[in-house]
């Protein structure tokens, strides 16, 4: 899958603008486990918490439910800060590498903030990663909760796109039976594959209710331990997230 470029980012963050009405958003990103047979001479490092032998997807979606970036293969036992902290996404945007744009006014405003992805509360809250605000924080209809919503409409796209994967994909549906390498290429080839078929067909309002649903039954890569370990946020991102939080304040949904 080739490396989003820093125009292909715009191009993504316009959709999640026109699409979901959250700004400056490089892509929504989440984990999901990958069930294979059982490794030969690997011991319990592909056993996940949910009894199964499993590779990690952790992927990146943009606002069509298109896979812009994907990482495949960590040890299924890995549902801890290790699956996001050796991500290599993650490490090309904290280095540079991966040509992100610039800061940007958000639309209508003169209220500044870094592109950023958009993920749950099982993800640390970056300077260019959005979380939600813990929910004992907030109060139905309040600033945080109108926050939440928002992050949640962006966020649910790459839970579509795991469930278009598992539905259509009946390889997934039951442990793949072959080495991990083989199994690794699988699941890169369905990504792409994947892609390509949402540029040929369009998904309708039940395709998704039933991905979501699809993609809920499913465990996560990311769970409470890496939750318990990003409690306490830096500053500066901090800060970003109250950026959003009063922009969209300021900014209701508008009905399209």
């Amino acid at each position: 899958m080739p490396e989003p470029t820093e125009d292909d980012f715009k191009k993504i963050a316009q959709g999640f603008w026109d699409r979901w009405q959250f700004p400056n958003c490089l892509g929504s990103i989440d984990g999901k486990h990958i069930r294979i047979k059982k490794p030969s001479n690997s011991g319990s490092m592909y056993y996940c918490y949910k009894s199964f032998f499993s590779i990690g997807l952790l992927a990146v979606t943009d606002a069509n439910y298109k896979f812009v970036m994907v990482s495949v293969g960590s040890y299924g036992k890995e549902n801890d800060a290790g699956v996001f902290d050796e991500c290599p996404f993650r490490h090309a945007i904290e280095t540079g590498r991966l040509k992100v744009p610039k800061e940007e006014l958000l639309p209508g405003s003169s209220i500044k903030t870094p592109y950023v992805l958009v993920g749950d509360a099982a993800f640390p809250l970056k300077t260019y990663l959005m979380r939600p605000f813990p929910e004992k924080t907030t109060t139905k209809g309040d600033a945080k909760d109108n926050y939440n919503y928002r992050l949640s409409r962006a966020r649910m796209v790459v839970e579509c796109s795991f469930g278009s994967i598992s539905s259509k994909f009946r390889i997934l549906q039951k442990p793949i039976e072959t080495n991990v390498e083989n199994a690794v290429h699988i699941v890169k080839a369905i990504t792409l594959l994947h892609n390509i078929i949402r540029d040929l067909e369009s998904i309708n309002d039940a395709e998704v209710r039933s991905f979501q649903d699809s993609y809920r039954n499913t465990p996560s890569l990311l769970q409470n331990d890496l939750q318990k370990r990003f409690n306490a946020s830096p500053r500066a991102a901090t800060q970003i997230r109250e950026n959003f939080k009063l922009y969209f304040e300021q900014h209701p949904i508008q009905i399209m």
